[in-house]
């Protein structure tokens, strides 16, 4: 076995790992649908290995040499359909497998074309081309958030479009890739080929996969992080994103305003109605307060009935006007399940980020404006004081509750 060889069998190793690895994630995850065609396209590249090794042993290769093409094509046109599956856009399938069909044809027919004749090492190689470029396609065409990851992943699919276009000039400049299909082992071109293949789909699969597994813990993040009554961030997950928004707001010099909310006399509502009712009660706000976000903004629930929103580049005077908006629309509002006259009310605290100030201190002075907010009969807005203005307030309420 030859070096071209060598690095054959390499592949056909690595191929199978990587389809265990993808088909891992899938079984761990039996909704990512991403996974498993992304399995299913290593796969068949364990196949097209399998076809490649055995072309020396046919007299008449032509049909193993089409074959392999056809299902090395077809395990990239597979991948595509992972990478549309993972970012949310619609699988080609119609012109992928037109494409497939078309090419394969012309691959058998260029068999009678001079070995060594650039067009029928192109009609070999650009196809594969095509197949990057429209990974590259559905990665760009995506409405998804790209961070930076998936930018290196077009950048590599990018170059591995143009290392298969670039190939056949390797190939001429090496002195071709074998007098016939059975010689193209022992080919320096063969070697070269296969070693290029194997860096650039070693660093495709390593990229797609480092990509599901970051959305597999993201996604388990985002879980433990979230109320599921409200589908606002739970008290931990508010307070984590809550201080990198403010932290964010402070380096780029904008006002960072807190609104802290509680539900009044939420108690009274789960011993007359139930706490079926309750839980509406506490559904319908929380839909209130993630129609008032923004994306920028970051709302919770904090408490059985206490809600908060921190909102960066807000100042006091606007976050006093949503604070605002939001009480007097919620308290209009019927909610199902509860009597046709009755109304559920809320009482808010705002304070504005100062100078020197933490978020554990934005906290606590938006905390004791909802207190005074409280004391001061409920169902009102009141505003925090400077630092310096203010005196501390006693709150033993947030040991039995506001209510």
């Amino acid at each position: 076995m030859g070096g071209a060889g060598f690095i054959l069998a390499i592949n056909l190793f690595v191929a199978g790992l990587l389809a265990a690895a993808f088909m891992t994630i899938a079984f761990y995850d039996v909704g990512r649908v991403s996974a498993r065609w992304l399995a299913l396209g290593y796969l068949l590249g364990v196949g097209y290995y399998i076809v490649e090794f055995s072309i020396p042993v046919f007299d008449n290769a032509r049909p193993a040499v089409v074959t392999a093409f056809a299902v090395f094509l077809g395990a990239t046109i597979v991948f595509n359909a992972g990478l549309a599956h993972k970012y949310g856009v619609a699988t080609p399938w119609r012109p992928m497998l037109l494409f497939l069909l078309a090419a394969t044809v012309t691959v058998y027919f260029v068999q009678d074309l001079p070995r060594q004749s650039l067009a029928r090492m192109m009609a070999y190689q650009l196809p594969y081309a095509a197949m990057q470029f429209v990974g590259l396609g559905i990665v760009w065409s995506s409405r998804q958030k790209r961070d930076r990851l998936d930018r290196v992943l077009m950048a590599v699919l990018a170059a591995s479009a143009l290392q298969f276009v670039s190939k056949p000039f390797i190939a001429h400049a090496l002195g071709g890739w074998g007098v016939n299909p059975q010689a193209y082992m022992r080919s320096d071109y063969a070697l070269v080929s296969q070693s290029l293949g194997t860096v650039f789909a070693m660093a495709i699969a390593l990229l797609v996969l480092i990509i599901l597994v970051r959305d597999v813990l993201a996604e388990a993040t985002s879980k433990s992080e979230t109320d599921t009554l409200s589908r606002l961030f739970n008290r931990g997950g508010f307070e984590r994103h809550a201080e990198l928004a403010m932290r964010d707001a402070v380096r780029k010099g904008v006002p960072v305003a807190l609104v802290i909310a509680d539900l009044d006399h939420f108690k009274s509502v789960n011993d007359s109605f139930g706490h079926a009712s309750g839980d509406r009660v506490i559904g319908t706000f929380a839909g209130f307060l993630r129609d008032a976000a923004a994306d920028h903004h970051v709302a919770g629930r904090i408490g059985g009935e206490e809600f908060a929103i921190i909102l960066p580049g807000t100042n006091l005077a606007a976050a006093r006007l949503l604070a605002e908006g939001t009480r007097s629309a919620f308290g209009a509002l019927p909610i199902d399940c509860l009597p046709a006259d009755h109304r559920c009310t809320a009482s808010f605290g705002v304070a504005e980020l100062q100078p020197g100030e933490g978020f554990a201190d934005l906290m606590r002075r938006a905390d004791e404006a909802l207190y005074q907010a409280k004391r001061g009969g409920r169902d009102r807005v009141r505003i925090a004081l400077e630092p310096a203005l203010q005196t501390p307030v006693a709150t033993p309420d947030r040991i039995s509750g506001r209510g």
